[in-house]
């Protein structure tokens, strides 16, 4: 069956493969394992476990352990390093994803080959077949607020860089994105331009240029799209003045992007320049700033659960109307599901796994707790449970644990529909008290409600556990958009602290076992520090997650955190 029809992307072709992959999802499930197994079942790995070539599925989860990267670290590190050995994988590895390096204070080295990309455009292939029945795309363009990431070569003279990069520089991105009729506006040059602020400008400047063939706004998360929208509420006079010219302004240094902008900018525009000015003087607090920029814009796409979904409000701000649709589900290992329902708000948003793309098992849990030693497959999930996503794919990753918990909200045909939860880790924890990275958003958004009487919203926040002092206590950071009175904020720390409802954590609170909640207001631009930093670790801009909880292994970023603190305010809430 063809998915390509007169240069575009096939859509419904491509739907009705994924219907008859749904339809089947245990037999699918079974044959993906047994292909992954007999591909790489010479491997050093595999034969320690003692499989001797076995396929099946109770023969695989009774040899090969469960891991965590940590498990797998030394052997994916024998790759870096150049071991000729079949390692991991019976084809060998060519390159390393580096992962965002929120979660353990650096980036975590991850296998990634062609199987990778395969299961990348067909996951974005599928979403955007379902998309495209709810919002048709028609010769345009995206402005999609994408960046490369630094690359290097390991010990072993592999390339190393982000999942995302990796897939930015691949051919078939670029192919599968013209099928989609959704090509970047931007040059490569821009894209991969090695000063993210240059980038940032550039992405701007094109999309303006090119503003009435825009139809999709993204970025791989909802972070990047507010943050570009940010700046440009900032340097829309300078980009108004760079089309009125027709030249670049001289901000841009970099003469690979220059070069590629005089290929975009070729002559002044007064009525453009004057057009975009006008719209930017009517505008009220910037409110619908994408549609009046980009009037042809169909939806706005990115990743928007998890640590993103802080960023929903204001992406609703600058959208005006338009949908928000939330993109798929995966990680730097891999993908798990696709959203093939666009019409759900990000709030609710759901992700049907696709069962051809790795092997999944699924760890049952309780208020983020295993009650059970033994996973269960994926078509054996109950609605309404809680599970951890444990996944064996095609570039050596075998019963990984990805750290994710995940919700059954249903099924779609045989293979169930998946709601992200949150990182199944504790964030906060001193005592019985458990509170996750969802637990400290909603207490957040809780908060938030009191600045927002006051004008003012909670740029970005994160948080840490304090056990300098006796007892210990939560500290919550906020970067906020204005300058708050004190009793404003002391409110704002008093809601902080009653929103955390966990039984362990209210007990403890009001017997002094866990000390006042502690607020700390940071200085405009700090969150942007903490960025730079976890870039310059080699983290792509477009893959950066503010880390909600800084732990022992981020001093670094504690140091920048500690350094920019504007006030302190300590609950009386108890």
């Amino acid at each position: 069956m063809l998915e390509k029809m007169e240069g575009k992307l096939n859509t419904e072709a491509v739907a009705e493969q994924f219907e008859l992959l749904s339809m089947n999802a245990e037999r699918v499930q079974k044959e993906t394992l047994k292909k992954i197994l007999e591909e790489n079942g010479e491997t050093e790995y595999l034969r320690k476990w003692g499989l001797n070539g076995k396929t099946d599925t109770n023969s695989y989860k009774a040899c090969v352990p469960i891991v965590t990267h940590k498990d797998l670290e030394p052997y994916i590190q024998q790759i870096a390093d150049g071991e000729n050995t079949s390692i991991l994988t019976g084809k060998p590895i060519s390159t390393i994803s580096l992962s965002s390096g929120t979660t353990q204070g650096k980036p975590k080295y991850v296998p990634f080959n062609d199987a990778l990309i395969e299961s990348t455009m067909q996951m974005y292939k599928t979403s955007y077949a379902f998309r495209n029945r709810e919002y048709p795309i028609e010769n345009g363009k995206a402005l999609q607020f994408i960046y490369g990431s630094k690359e290097f070569k390991t010990k072993g003279g592999l390339s190393a860089g982000t999942a995302t990069t990796n897939v930015y520089r691949d051919v078939e991105f670029k192919k599968t994105m013209k099928a989609m009729q959704t090509p970047c506006c931007s040059p490569d040059e821009v894209i991969f331009g090695d000063n993210f602020h240059q980038s940032l400008y550039c992405h701007l400047l094109c999309g303006l240029i090119f503003r009435d063939d825009i139809q999709v706004v993204s970025s791989t998360f909802a972070h990047s799209i507010v943050q570009a929208f940010r700046a440009f509420e900032h340097v829309w006079p300078e980009l108004v003045f760079d089309i009125r010219e027709g030249a670049l302004s001289s901000r841009i240094t970099s003469k690979p992007i220059r070069s590629a902008m005089a290929r975009v900018l070729t002559k002044p525009d007064h009525e453009l320049a004057d057009l975009i000015r006008d719209k930017c003087l009517g505008l009220s607090n910037w409110y619908g700033l994408i549609p009046e920029m980009f009037p042809n814009t169909k939806y706005v796409y990115g990743i928007m659960t998890g640590s993103m979904e802080h960023y929903c409000n204001k992406l609703r701000h600058y959208a005006g109307g338009l949908p928000l649709v939330s993109a798929d589900y995966g990680s730097s290992e891999g993908w798990i599901g696709a959203n093939v329902n666009p019409l759900l708000p990000p709030e609710m948003v759901t992700y049907v796994v696709l069962p051809n793309i790795a092997y999944f098992e699924f760890m049952p849990l309780r208020d983020g707790v295993e009650v059970s030693g033994e996973p269960v497959g994926l078509t054996e999930v109950e609605v309404g449970e809680e599970y951890e996503v444990i996944v064996t794919n095609f570039a050596g990753l075998y019963r990984y644990r990805l750290g994710d918990m995940v919700k059954v909200k249903g099924f779609h045909n045989s293979t169930p529909e998946l709601q992200y939860v949150c990182r199944k880790n504790l964030l906060l924890n001193i005592n019985i008290d458990k509170n996750t990275e969802k637990d400290l958003q909603l207490a957040v958004e809780a908060a938030a409600k009191v600045l927002a009487e006051e004008k003012m919203e909670v740029v970005d926040f994160t948080s840490c556990v304090d056990l300098s002092t006796e007892p210990g206590r939560y500290v919550v950071f906020w970067e906020i958009s204005g300058k708050a009175k004190d009793e404003v904020l002391e409110e704002c720390c008093n809601c902080l602290d009653r929103s955390f409802v966990d039984a362990g954590y209210v007990g403890s609170r009001k017997v002094n076992a866990i000390g006042a909640l502690e607020l700390r207001v940071l200085k405009g631009g700090t969150f942007h520090k903490v960025m730079d930093h976890y870039v310059g670790l080699g983290a792509a801009v477009s893959q950066f997650k503010t880390p909600r909880c800084v732990g022992k292994m981020n001093n670094k970023v504690m140091q920048i955190l500690a350094s920019n603190v504007v006030k302190c305010y300590f609950s009386t809430a108890y």
